[in-house]
């Protein structure tokens, strides 16, 4: 790696930040100042800014308990991030695994690693994604039913020329359903509900795969294990 590609990568600099610090004199490479923005560095080298020592940050795994109000984008908006959460060094980086809306509260993965996210988001993997549904008005008896054999079916979403995969949906209250998707349409979950006649008033992630959120406080992230990382 070029030198100047690796003081852009440990540190705030940019490429051309960079080039002026070496012309400064202010990066040395095990002990020697150098100024060659092109050098080559490799694992063995050691190299100091100001006398701090430098290392590559590598691939983070992260699972965030997203509040409401906190958006999955990159782009800066009206609202918060999910990734302006994370206090971590080159946190731009890191990139939501699929997205929750900006009132969809719970599980939200979080990766440099853009192969592992494809795995994770990939239907042919059927990774299963639980949601928590609050209901405007109760599903039960005959409805219910009804509703749970059409979601197993697949449900044709408006706008949509396909129907969905199949899901399942069972009732924890009158009013709280648990629904199993393994895709991740546009406003699925509040859609499909729709579908069937039935407002969302409140919608939560609680796993994804074999990743539960557990009792992850809302707003607060953890790196994941190396089980849970090669779980996916």
């Amino acid at each position: 790696m070029r030198l100047d590609r690796f003081l852009a990568e440990t540190t705030e600099l940019t490429r051309s930040l960079a080039k002026k610090a070496l012309h400064r004199g202010e990066v040395s490479i095990d002990g020697e100042i150098v100024k060659n923005p092109a050098l080559q560095v490799d694992e063995a080298s050691r190299v100091t800014w100001n006398d701090e020592p430098l290392a590559l940050v590598g691939l983070r795994y992260l699972m965030l308990h997203k509040p409401s109000g906190v958006e999955c984008t990159a782009r800066r908006t009206l609202y918060p991030r999910a990734i302006d959460l994370i206090e971590l060094p080159k946190g731009e980086r890191l990139q939501t695994v699929g997205r929750l809306d900006v009132d969809t509260t719970g599980l939200v993965l979080l990766t440099d690693d853009g192969q592992w996210s494809h795995r994770v988001t990939s239907p042919k993997h059927r990774f299963g994604k639980v949601y928590r549904v609050t209901l405007a008005e109760p599903l039960e008896g005959e409805a219910l039913e009804w509703a749970a054999a059409a979601f197993a079916e697949g449900v044709r979403l408006d706008g949509e020329e396909k129907p969905t995969r199949p899901a399942e949906l069972s009732m924890r209250e009158p009013t709280v359903a648990e629904l199993t998707l393994f895709e991740g349409k546009y406003h699925q979950v509040k859609r499909m509900f729709a579908a069937i006649g039935h407002h969302v008033v409140a919608l939560h992630r609680a796993s994804i795969g074999p990743l539960a959120l557990g009792d992850l406080p809302a707003g607060e992230w953890r790196e994941l294990t190396a089980d849970e990382i090669a779980a996916f």
